[in-house]
């Protein structure tokens, strides 16, 4: 008994949260545009809503901008309550939310449900899920930020196969399923979720976290001479420079997601291409994971974030100019590449450079910024289609920010929790 309950509180435990946290962020998808792009279709023939394209992306604009705000007082309950409390209570809120939507009679109260969906699956569940692996893992969280990445990739990838057989059965019927295994998928977390405890031997250096192994509610101070504040976290340049860089490939990614089939058609190519870049680039993104993880314990975060900037960026001004299966490819590896090492890297810095003490609220702030972000990318697109009758300068003007961003990477230098304003003061 000794040697099991030995096993939870030591590092290696860590590998078991990595695999709870990347399943808790494939619990997600209910709330995320992949997901309810499944049900999408039939939820809009439904007679009880009358909703039309125009109506339904409204409201799931505006749920997902809303849903936002979730992340803000997740991240407090993080650092306040531990990661067992704060994951077991947010799926169990979801599958609530989930099997509600399910028997909401009219638009109105859909236009609830969606929020509920969207603020506790793609944005409070998820900062939870990337901060668990943060807390375990503060010191060169590279490698294992890479395993996450992949098992969550995999877990995406299968999800959609799942639900392939319920393709023609009412969108109740699937998005059932979806509430009962998050309702299952509650007491696993409850049981198997731990929050790390920090050694005696090193309670001066690693005074940022004192939580206990129960994952019961304590007070942690909001400070320590091992960690950045939020505030301070913010008052620094390497957090906007991998906030911005990760809301903006959110922007693209969501843009790109919804219009890649016509972006195409545009080129040239007919629909099959559509289908086959997709899995073409995230077989790439796959491999590309833990090579990424590796480097990252040896590259300086910010030049391996500028490669990655500099490959997107060529990839997109590439794009319009593209007429050719090799081309097409080409333009898939590059993008499978980079967008590996801008969401490793994201999923990586956080409690490299700021300590764990405030992780959750740090982590609120940025996911909450790429889920505002993802909101706006279709609508970029759109407007830009509409208005000039071509994605040409979307492409063009998004490539030139990003050239900009990697120029900034190369001139950040990012700190390390030692380095917070307080604890040079402690010193």
């Amino acid at each position: 008994m000794s040697r099991v309950f030995t096993f939870f509180r030591s590092a290696n435990y860590g590998w078991v949260i990595v695999v709870i946290a990347a399943l808790a962020m494939v619990a997600t998808l209910p709330g995320r545009t992949h997901g309810l792009g499944m049900i999408t279709e039939r939820l809009l023939a439904d007679e009880r809503f009358h909703l039309d394209r125009i109506g339904y992306s409204n409201i799931n604009l505006w749920a997902t901008l809303l849903g936002g705000l979730f992340c803000l007082p997740c991240g407090w309950l993080i650092d306040r309550c531990g990661l067992r409390v704060t994951l077991t209570a947010t799926v169990a809120a979801l599958a609530c939310a989930v099997l509600w939507m399910t028997r909401v009679p009219d638009a109105s109260q859909l236009s609830l449900a969606l929020l509920l969906t969207r603020g506790f699956g793609q944005s409070a569940l998820s900062v939870i899920s990337i901060t668990m692996v943060g807390k375990w893992f503060p010191d060169r969280p590279s490698v294992p930020m890479a395993v996450y990445s992949l098992l969550l990739s995999l877990g995406f990838a299968f999800a959609p196969q799942v639900a392939k057989g319920w393709a023609t059965a009412d969108w109740r019927v699937v998005w059932g399923g979806m509430g009962y295994v998050l309702l299952a998928f509650v007491p696993v977390a409850l049981v198997i979720t731990r929050d790390p405890s920090t050694p005696s031997s090193q309670a001066d250096s690693s005074a940022d976290l004192r939580l206990p192994v129960d994952g019961t509610c304590c007070a942690i101070p909001d400070a320590s001479p091992a960690s950045f504040t939020l505030g301070e976290a913010v008052c620094t340049q390497t957090f906007w420079l991998f906030g911005i860089t990760i809301s903006l490939v959110a922007l693209i990614g969501s843009g790109l997601s919804l219009f890649n089939e016509s972006v195409l058609n545009e080129q040239g190519f007919p629909a099959e291409v559509y289908y086959n870049l997709i899995t073409f680039t995230g077989i790439v993104g796959l491999l590309a994971k833990l090579p990424i993880g590796w480097l990252g314990q040896y590259v300086p975060l910010n030049r391996l974030l500028a490669v990655g900037l500099l490959m997107q960026a060529v990839c997109m001004a590439c794009l319009p100019l593209i007429h050719t299966q090799l081309g097409i490819r080409l333009y898939g590896a590059g993008m499978g590449i980079a967008g590996s090492i801008t969401t490793v890297l994201f999923f990586t810095i956080w409690s490299h450079a700021f300590g764990r003490a405030q992780l959750g609220q740090i982590q609120a702030v940025s996911q909450m910024m790429t889920v505002l972000a993802s909101a706006l990318g279709p609508r970029v697109f759109a407007e830009c289609f509409s208005r000039f009758g071509s994605y040409k300068l979307a492409f063009l003007t998004l490539s030139a920010v990003t050239v900009a961003l990697a120029g900034w990477s190369c001139l950040v230098r990012v700190p390390r929790p030692g380095d917070a304003p307080h604890a040079k003061v402690v010193a």
